[in-house]
């Protein structure tokens, strides 16, 4: 059920943070996060062996931990199931490592709010240089390009970037996609990007500054090859099945 801040005309913003060893990050993160256009703050850990629940609680944010480790996909899961339940109209989903910088919620809220889009992109990817110069590792850059002009073929899309951990949607997004069939691992993202295409929601993009370094969260080269060959997956799947309809 959408907030009454909405019926008013005050949409309920909520960001949701899923978060796994996230204790050297997180306070950076959420300092920078415009409280003057965000109501609530959840964060989600993922049965973290350091200090991230502790912390989140310190920082007076609305904390859930997971039992066991569930993965990135079971994260955002629990994340966006909670934000609906406490009337989030406009969901933001920003990664706590500080590697996306949480003042542009601002404009991600905005968007939404007034009626342009439906879903919001960090972009990290407006130049090469700029993207390397950011830390972002070279194979992660081709991977990215490469992956995104795949999927953007398959989709019909003309998206930055396919693969950035800051979103932001609106309530209907979330109610309109049956989430909890997708994977618990990373590929979830793109499974869900695939699904608001699919629906016809409408999609814009910001760029957003990139930020590497040695305590932001990041997936090794194995778990990056098996992202990638999934997401390949997805994407020839997603261009069959709508070029045989």
């Amino acid at each position: 059920m959408a907030s009454a801040d909405a019926a008013a005309g005050r949409p309920k913003v909520v960001v949701v943070l899923p978060a796994y060893f996230a204790e050297k990050t997180l306070a950076q993160t959420v300092a920078d996060i415009p409280r003057d256009c965000v109501d609530e703050i959840i964060l989600v850990d993922d049965h973290s062996a350091d200090r991230t629940v502790a912390l989140a609680k310190d920082l007076g944010l609305r904390v859930h931990q997971h039992e066991r480790n569930k993965g990135y996909g079971g994260n955002q899961k629990t994340c966006y199931t909670l934000a609906l339940q406490s009337g989030a109209d406009i969901i933001v989903m920003l990664h706590p490592d500080y590697q996306y910088d949480p003042k542009l919620i601002r404009y991600f809220v905005a968007l939404i709010r007034d009626g342009y889009f439906d879903v919001m992109l960090g972009s990290r990817i407006r130049t090469r240089r700029e993207a390397l110069a950011g830390g972002m590792p070279l194979y992660k850059y081709v991977a990215n390009r490469a992956l995104s002009f795949i999927e953007n073929m398959a989709s019909g899309q003309n998206l930055g970037e396919w693969h950035s951990g800051m979103r932001a949607y609106r309530r209907k997004v979330l109610e309109a996609i049956d989430y909890q069939r997708n994977s618990d691992n990373f590929i979830f993202d793109s499974q869900f990007l695939f699904q608001t295409v699919e629906l016809g929601f409408r999609i814009g993009e910001i760029p957003v500054p990139v930020r590497y370094f040695k305590e932001a969260s990041s997936i090794n080269l194995t778990r990056s090859l098996t992202y990638g060959a999934g997401t390949l997956w997805l994407a020839v799947k997603y261009f069959f099945k709508h070029l045989l309809r």
